[in-house]
């Protein structure tokens, strides 16, 4: 039984982060499913939002924030992550992290995306996420007290309550672990856990996240009794490329905030007539607006147009993005970007505090897992890094002060038993359950919602539960049965969500009730 200090699941911006800093004071085990760089994080394009430029100031950016957030944004953790992020930034910095700088050897670069009123997003060109990644790697790879583990699957969090051994508030003691080199479930046991599991994208037919993001550590602490809240705000990004070559290929926001229009396919621009910054507006307000369009004139995509701006300026500023469109034909130097929105970025999660701490002692949530307060019923555009940053860096503090001096050691944890479990036999079970799911929260609880659409996504996840549930008793765990388990828990619990609130407001937007409630509604959604 692997025993640690810190166990951290997940290998984002807040998962590494986390365990660079643990690794000063005690032995980290870092799990993650894949690849180290196999993370929402990896595929961010646009940058950090942070206040940098001498224009800039606290109040401005919180005041964007909140007002991205639509009422629903904890003004104290806006205050937190807006004061706290440029130390964070200036780890960063001095670890080697490499931000794009103006020409002629000036400062750091800043852009412009929607919702911002001023420059404060930095970035490395257009693949931000890939240089964070590379830099906090290359700490995690040479620090002798964090073993990293790959290719591991966490199947459920110890929670000595579950076993009958909780001495007060329940505790959290590690995780069961389905390991990818042997097949075999080992209980890998610490006194801190974090989740850092990124985002529940997959749960939707399109989105940009990787295969990755299927809510896996939302559904592990919703089932160990944590609460969860605000799981209806699901951020549609509004431009994801459309060809039936790429796959979930985000075209960034810091395109329109470079002066990108958005275009019919007639070539008719449009977001004028919804938004008094067009372009620029927040995220839901473009990302409905393009779905109005499609729906209303029968398209199957809008346009991304930044060719006004040159060959030169498009080369230098955004060199992943045309590469990658050259490679499936699109010169986007020349010709407007095929678009449809998808599912991006899940604003709720696990209800998290100031230091990341959840509801049940010892587990920490910070990233996209989490639900701070910071982003509210809508996230402004690139605050996600940010808020990665501060709370893995607060997560890491709190829980050092809480294990050090401590005498408690894990308790005895039963090994793992599969019971009469077999072996799958068909596996097209699986996929088809899958595919199911994704298909029915597009059409049913996607950019517009309505109760009847609700309700029948209701009646649907049920069912599919109950199915899903009996094959995880029946077969033996692989990694496919459990990302479908975790699925469709996380499913239920958006459309939950989304039933409960009875009013629209940010992300959620319901055509049964249009409007905005400040008098009731003004308050999260919790489970």
């Amino acid at each position: 039984m692997p025993r640690f200090d810190y166990l951290i699941i997940g290998s984002g911006v807040a998962g590494m982060s986390f365990a660079v800093k643990a690794a000063a004071r005690g032995r980290v085990a870092l799990l993650t499913k894949r690849s180290l760089e196999d993370s929402n994080t990896n595929n961010a394009q646009g940058g950090v939002a942070v206040v940098w430029g001498s224009d800039d100031s606290f109040e401005q950016h919180a005041r964007d924030t909140l007002e991205a957030g639509a009422g629903l944004c904890n003004e104290k953790v806006v205050d937190l992550v807006v004061e706290e992020g440029p130390p964070r930034i200036r780890e960063l910095l001095d670890m080697g992290a490499r931000f794009s700088h103006e020409a002629a050897g000036g400062g750091l670069e800043l852009g412009l995306e929607g919702g911002h009123s001023r420059r404060r997003v930095l970035h490395a060109a257009d693949h931000t996420g890939q240089e964070i990644v590379r830099t906090l790697v290359e700490q995690l790879r040479r620090h002798p007290n964090i073993e990293v583990f790959e290719d591991c699957y966490a199947i459920d969090l110890l929670i000595d309550e579950k076993f009958g051994i909780a001495k007060g508030r329940p505790q959290c003691w590690g995780a069961y672990v389905l390991r990818g080199d042997t097949g075999q479930v080992e209980a890998f046991t610490a006194r801190a856990t974090l989740l850092a599991t990124g985002g529940t994208g997959k749960v939707y037919l399109y989105t940009s996240n990787p295969d990755v993001a299927s809510g896996d550590g939302i559904a592990m602490a919703s089932r160990a009794g944590c609460r969860v809240a605000d799981l209806e705000f699901m951020q549609f990004h509004p431009t994801c490329l459309y060809h039936p070559a790429a796959k979930s290929f985000l075209i960034t926001e810091a395109m329109r905030g470079e002066g990108a229009v958005l275009r019919t396919p007639d070539g008719r621009a449009f977001m004028g007539k919804y938004h008094e910054r067009a372009e620029l507006a927040p995220r839901d307000i473009v990302a409905r607006a393009i779905d109005a369009e499609m729906k209303t004139c029968g398209f199957d995509n809008v346009l991304l147009d930044i060719t006004a701006r040159g060959g030169d300026f498009i080369r230098s500023r955004f060199p992943a993005i045309h590469e990658r469109c050259l490679g499936y034909g699109i010169d986007i130097t020349r010709q407007p970007i095929p678009v449809v929105p998808a599912a991006h970025y899940m604003c709720g999660g696990v209800m998290a505090g100031l230091d990341a701490e959840t509801s049940i002692d010892r587990l920490y949530a910070a990233g996209e897992v989490a639900m701070t307060g910071l982003h509210g019923a809508n996230r402004l555009a690139s605050n996600s890094l940010l808020e990665g940053l501060v709370f893995a860096h607060r997560a890491a503090e709190h829980a050092h002060l809480r294990i050090s001096g401590d005498t408690d050691e894990p308790p005895a944890i039963p090994p793992w038993t599969s019971g009469r479990a077999v072996n799958i036999d068909e596996s097209v079970v699986i996929t088809h359950n899958w595919d199911e799911i994704r298909r029915l929260m597009w059409n049913y609880v996607g950019i517009v919602r309505s109760d009847r659409r609700l309700a029948r996504a209701a009646l649907r996840i049920a069912m599919l539960r109950e199915e899903i549930q009996q094959y995880y008793w029946d077969f033996l765990v692989t990694r496919d049965l459990l990302e479908l388990r975790n699925l469709a828990l996380v499913a239920d619990l958006i459309i939950r969500s989304a039933r409960t609130r009875r009013e629209s407001r940010g992300l959620h937007y319901n055509v049964d009730c249009p409007e905005r409630d400040d008098t009731y509604w003004n308050r999260h959604t919790v489970i």
